[in-house]
């Protein structure tokens, strides 16, 4: 027990309240943001689905960048005092693309405002106002984060393999565009096996998605019109989709609030362990006040809502640099970044075959590290019951009959065609029941009977 004490106090070589020069917070800072996966994915697989133009794409794209700045540089601030770096979550890039496809991005936005409101009530860190310390332990165990990670999986695989070709009729169909992912995939994949502990293999994803693009560009055609044309600078701008609310999407988006609550919990844990800080229940309900915060204003602009990256966590276990200064200033570079349209369009205009690669290997991440957590939990009759229940319900609501589905409203549609929000819902519920309230009652139950049978005599036994 010695060596594993001596052996968790030198995790962080830096810890979260050391400072480092400017050179350095700018040059750990920038790594984080190569690590940032879903701005480089969401926004494009986003205005794929909804037909966006490159210029709206662009758009979300610059309001990722400003939500996640904003964001970061409130949980290494003054509120959770830790490294935390946010970027946007599956959770709410599956909600706002499917309210998009159904009712449109000012129904998304303005109900994912309404709703990070509300959740911004639960968290209030003034003494016990805030309950959602209180509500974190019907959202965090194994068993249901890790769950819900295999069902996003599940859900988002749609989205890979299926793209590699494009559409009949557009430009690389099918040859160029599944060769562009496959150079794609195996570029991310070569990266993670051989980059060691470099930039390299932090961004592995980003830079897949370079060498991909570079690809796409040297044997088809790439127009880079859009982004000569953009601006070098400009504002957000607020609700540039419009603001609706729908009751049913504020549900949704709810969910969604829930769910990266329970992924940030995780992330809170780890690194208050590693430099043996205390995260006590306020602390919980700063973090998630910052986290609700940040999304909500994130919501206003356009952005996609956020939470805590466990690819951040992991280049701080790599690099040993835990300081909170460092994850401020990549805040920082994020906010910059945002305010430059030409960096959004050109992530906008990245080839949809590059995006359909990238997301394979970046889904597929998502799943197995559900299937990591789920290694922690002991896999009784009452586990495999909760989580088994969860799973085939949630994968089998995209198989849906139509003519049922056409019965619902868009808005109830929306909610129970969505494994991921299905999910979650069916996941808290059971192990609430099943764990909280009926696996006590049969131990204790259990324990009474072994303690009233009588004591066999030593030959029946």
């Amino acid at each position: 027990m010695e060596h594993e004490s001596n052996s968790e106090k030198k995790v962080l070589k830096v810890g979260i309240e050391e400072r480092l020069s400017l050179g350095e917070n700018i040059t750990y800072g920038f790594q984080h943001i190569l690590a940032l996966t879903g701005i480089w994915i969401f926004p494009g697989l986003i205005g794929a689905a909804l037909g966006l133009d490159v210029g709206t794409i662009g758009y979300i794209v610059q309001a990722c960048f400003i939500t996640t700045g904003i964001i970061t540089i409130l949980q290494s601030g003054r509120l959770l005092k830790l490294p935390v770096v946010q970027g946007p979550t599956a959770a709410f890039f599956v909600a706002i693309m499917v309210t998009g496809l159904s009712q449109g991005l000012g129904t998304a936005y303005g109900s994912m405002t309404v709703a990070g409101l509300i959740f911004l009530c639960l968290a209030i860190p003034i003494g016990k106002w805030g309950i959602m310390g209180h509500c974190i332990k019907f959202m965090s165990p194994p068993i249901v984060y890790g769950s819900l990670l295999v069902i996003i999986g599940a859900q988002l695989s749609s989205i890979g393999v299926a793209n590699w070709f494009g559409q009949a009729g557009t430009a690389g169909y099918p040859s160029l565009n599944f060769l562009t992912a496959i150079i794609t995939i195996l570029s991310i994949l070569l990266l993670m096996i051989f980059g060691g502990n470099s930039f390299l293999r932090r961004g592995a994803l980003l830079w897949g998605i370079v060498i991909g693009t570079i690809f796409y560009m040297i044997f088809g055609s790439f127009n880079m019109t859009a982004v000569n044309e953009a601006p070098l600078f400009s504002l957000p701008e607020i609700y540039p989709f419009g603001f609706h609310v729908s009751w049913p999407v504020v549900v949704l988006m709810l969910i969604a609030y829930l769910q990266a609550a329970a992924e940030a919990m995780g992330m809170y844990v780890l690194l208050t362990d590693w430099d043996k800080q205390k995260l006590t229940k306020n602390r919980v309900n700063r973090g998630m006040f910052g986290e609700f915060l940040g999304t909500t204003i994130g919501s206003v602009f356009g952005g996609i809502g956020t939470t805590s990256y466990p690819e951040n966590i992991g280049i701080i276990r790599v690099s040993g640099i835990g300081s909170r200064y460092v994850v401020m200033t990549a805040g920082i570079i994020a906010i910059i970044l945002g305010l430059i349209p030409k960096i959004g369009v050109l992530i906008a205009i990245i080839p949809g075959a590059v995006l359909a690669g990238a997301s394979t290997v970046l889904f597929g991440i998502i799943t197995f590290s559900g299937i990591q957590m789920l290694s922690k939990v002991n896999w009784d009759e009452l586990n495999l019951a909760v989580a088994g229940t969860a799973f085939i319900i949630s994968v089998g609501t995209m198989f849906l009959p139509a003519e049922i589905l056409a019965m619902l409203s868009p808005s109830v549609n929306s909610i129970v065609s969505q494994p991921m929000l299905v999910g979650v819902i069916l996941l808290i519920l059971l192990n609430t029941v099943v764990n909280m309230l009926i696996r006590p009652r049969l131990e204790k139950k259990n324990t009474n009977y072994h303690e009233s049978s009588p004591e066999l005599p030593s030959h029946h036994k």
